[in-house]
């Protein structure tokens, strides 16, 4: 047993300190930025390129896209996760959301689209505040897609125009730029 004091001890006092974290949090925490490495590793070279890295982090996750043997790749992605701890994550993991479109924004961007494509083809209702909110909207074509719409669905046929009524109310409505001030959330 060595006589050095433990990480959680003090070695002035010799008392322990439990304000410092315990050794499974710290290996938690370790994993996590494991796993952020290897997220960064598995992503495509022009969105990896786009995420600003340190030097050393980036050369080290090339290195990994090149290694194609387990266990030197094991021992690669450990090395990704030790540069990781002299990185602060937050801003990878913000930036590695709004690529992959986890964003909380994003998703709710999404559900609002579906919500009024369904108004629109269900109850033929939302076309007014529509047309006021977006002036050049082609209203014309919006609602031949949702009659289209309505009438695949009676019909039991494929959603074609259901789903090109989403398109074009995703090339009408802008998603909205998220607050780069938001907390980032973890995911759930």
């Amino acid at each position: 047993m060595s006589s050095l004091p433990s990480r959680a001890t003090d070695p002035d006092s010799g008392q322990r300190d439990f304000d410092a974290p315990s050794k499974s949090q710290r290996k938690r925490d370790s994993t996590a930025l494991q796993d952020l490495g290897e997220a960064l590793v598995a992503l495509p070279a022009e969105r990896l390129a786009a995420i600003e890295l340190p030097e050393a982090l980036r050369d080290a996750i090339h290195e990994a896209r090149r290694i194609s043997k387990f266990g030197a790749l094991r021992r690669q992605l450990q090395y990704v996760g030790k540069l990781m701890r002299d990185v602060d994550p937050a801003p990878i993991r913000a930036a590695l959301d709004a690529l992959e479109g986890h964003s909380r924004s994003h998703t709710a961007w999404l559900h609002r689209l579906e919500r009024l494509r369904e108004q629109l083809v269900d109850a033929d209702e939302g076309w007014d505040a529509l047309a006021a909110t977006h002036p050049g909207a082609d209203l014309q074509r919006l609602r031949q897609l949702a009659r289209n719409a309505r009438a695949e669905r009676a019909a039991a046929r494929p959603l074609r125009a259901f789903r090109e009524l989403f398109q074009a109310l995703r090339e009408l409505i802008p998603e909205p730029q998220p607050d780069s001030t938001a907390p980032v959330h973890e995911h759930e």
